[in-house]
């Protein structure tokens, strides 16, 4: 097959000039891009700096990615940021557990009673445990008392005669002692409890009244 050389050396000619045009067209996207992105940071002193690279401390200090045009296009938090931003996120999921517990509580308080007189029964039969317990203390009590008097006089009497004193009466002593604090304590801890019984008791009527309200 003949190739008419003087006919394809035109086409030759336009083919090389097509290629330089892309090549430099390319050239140009590429450049035009790499000056495209701009960046903008605030030092530790607090000035502004512009650059078209980020600097070495970007990701602690944070700042700005911008295009030719000024327009920020992506933006970096600093180091606090970041860390005020996760505080606020952990406190926003501590107060949504808080109202997720408040709204399970309510479902079960308006699930358990119908009226207020139901609740202050329900107190009543929470606080007669305790008065039971704060009775036989009390009892217990006044026997333990007597026996220490009865024994802090035989002791008295026998060191007045001069004579030693037995170690069993002395353990006697110290165990009814003991017996006297710790009655004190249980009647003590059960009229503490009683109060915390009628404060809850009294926070559950009041937001029973609440909640009947609004339904």
């Amino acid at each position: 097959m003949r190739t008419d050389k003087l006919n394809c050396r035109p086409w030759q000619g336009i083919a090389q000039g097509m290629a330089f045009s892309l090549l430099t067209l390319a050239l140009l996207l590429s450049v035009g891009t790499a000056q495209a992105t701009m960046y903008r940071w605030v030092d530790g002193n607090g000035r502004v700096h512009y650059s078209d690279t980020p600097p070495t401390t970007y990701q602690k200090s944070g700042g700005a990615e911008m295009n030719k045009q000024g327009q920020v296009i992506r933006r970096t938090q600093s180091e606090a940021e970041r860390r005020a931003e996760a505080e606020r996120q952990t406190e926003q999921k501590r107060i949504e557990a808080e109202q997720n517990k408040q709204a399970q509580l309510d479902r079960a308080l308006m699930s358990t009673y119908t009226t207020e007189a139901e609740i202050d029964l329900a107190r009543d039969r929470a606080l007669e445990h305790h008065k039971l317990a704060i009775k036989g203390a009390e009892i217990r009590g006044k026997a333990v008392e007597a026996n220490l008097t009865e024994l802090k006089t035989r002791i008295a009497n026998i060191e007045k005669a001069g004579r030693p004193v037995g170690s069993g009466l002395k353990e006697q002593l110290e165990q009814a002692s003991r017996e006297h604090l710790e009655l004190k304590r249980t009647i003590q801890g059960n009229e503490e409890a009683m109060m915390q019984v009628r404060e809850k008791y009294a926070a559950d009527k009041m937001r029973f009244r609440e909640l009947a309200g609004k339904q």
